[in-house]
């Protein structure tokens, strides 16, 4: 190992389980350890008995098959102790998978739901010394990888290419965490190895499977379940902190997501052409929100980047581009979807879009 230049710690995260950050990993992991050692002992044992028995008693040194029907003692030994086995594994299994499922008395409980192609997290109630610290906080979970790592020749990859994100999955460690799973439109997975957690999210159902962050830290995964061309295209980011950072998090985004809500309702007639009090960064609203379906030309989108199938809406004109994209245009909803969007927002998602068709 030290040879190829791989450390020992390396070498062995490449062929196991990654290193166990929740209780639940931890008993799988130690639970795949433990029935591997039987496998590997069933494996010697049995190969070495057989291949011995051929070596010393082949027929080129003068012994002959032995003759007989039945043998009860043996007959009886090869099935109690295949028995035996099979219970020694079962029981520890059976323990770790009623673990697995016992989500009664969370500290928090957050719903995921899974869309074609992102994450949305709503975080739904917090018990004890967490109550009320992050009910109500809702948003989506963006791929956050550019444009130009995914579709560029040459171009350098970034270290966590395709599992990053532009809004992570955020928790306190050492409180027990119920994720509640759905889907809006087709089957998902929601899966993130170093909890030892992953759970179907279907359509029209709620599932549910919890984890309790041991240390501080960015845990990655994905989703787990092939749902469509973009499969690939939605990470997730678990962000495990501190109580006290926790809560410092969760007013933060209180008020980043109540801002929009409280200028609505202090204006609500919008002017639809009054310019914004500072520039707008159109490439990160686009990034954020319209990627999900022009990067692959989800529901007939124009993909973006495309001159063949941008050409002839950028001849309608760019004002005719604006009003599509802030009213809705076909299978497009109003502003994306997300109407805490601002018109100069949206115009500045339009104009980043129509450029990398140019």
């Amino acid at each position: 190992m030290l040879a190829s230049g791989i450390p020992a710690s390396g070498f062995a995260a490449q062929y196991n389980l990654g290193p166990p950050q929740t209780p639940i990993a931890s008993q799988i992991y130690d639970l795949h350890t433990f029935i591997l050692t039987i496998c590997v002992v069933i494996f010697v044992l049995v190969f070495g008995v057989m291949f011995y028995s051929i070596f010393k008693h082949r027929k080129s040194v003068g012994h002959k098959a032995a003759n007989f029907h039945e043998n009860t003692t043996v007959e009886v030994i090869w099935t109690i102790v295949p028995f035996l086995i099979l219970m020694g594994m079962a029981i520890p299994a059976t323990k770790t998978i009623i673990a697995m499922k016992d989500t009664s008395n969370p500290d928090l409980t957050i719903k995921a739901t899974g869309y074609q192609w992102k994450w949305g997290y709503d975080y739904i109630k917090g018990e004890g010394d967490l109550a009320g610290v992050s009910d109500g906080i809702s948003f989506y979970s963006n791929l956050s990888t550019p444009l130009e790592q995914i579709y560029g020749k040459n171009v350098v990859k970034s270290d966590n290419y395709l599992l990053e994100v532009d809004e992570p999955l955020v928790v306190p460690i050492n409180k027990k965490v119920r994720i509640l799973i759905t889907a809006n439109d087709v089957i998902h997975a929601f899966w993130v190895p170093a909890f030892g957690v992953k759970q179907d999210a279907i359509p029209g159902f709620i599932r549910d499977t919890w984890f309790k962050v041991d240390t501080p830290g960015t845990y990655r995964g994905q989703c787990a379940e092939l749902c469509g061309k973009e499969h690939g295209f939605m990470p997730i980011v678990v962000v495990a902190m501190e109580a006290d950072k926790y809560r410092e998090w969760a007013a933060k985004q209180k008020v980043k997501y109540a801002a929009p809500a409280t200028e609505a309702a202090a204006a609500p007639v919008a002017v639809a052409d009054a310019k914004p009090a500072g520039p707008v960064d159109g490439k990160r609203v686009y990034e954020g929100l319209c990627q999900v379906c022009h990067m692959a030309g989800v529901a007939n989108a124009p993909k973006a980047g495309d001159k063949v199938a941008w050409g002839p809406r950028i001849k309608q004109g760019i004002g005719t581009l604006h009003q599509h994209a802030v009213k809705g245009y076909n299978l497009m909803p109003a502003k994306g979807g997300n109407p805490a969007l601002s018109d100069a927002q949206v115009h500045a998602a339009v104009d980043y879009i129509v450029g990398l068709a140019k």
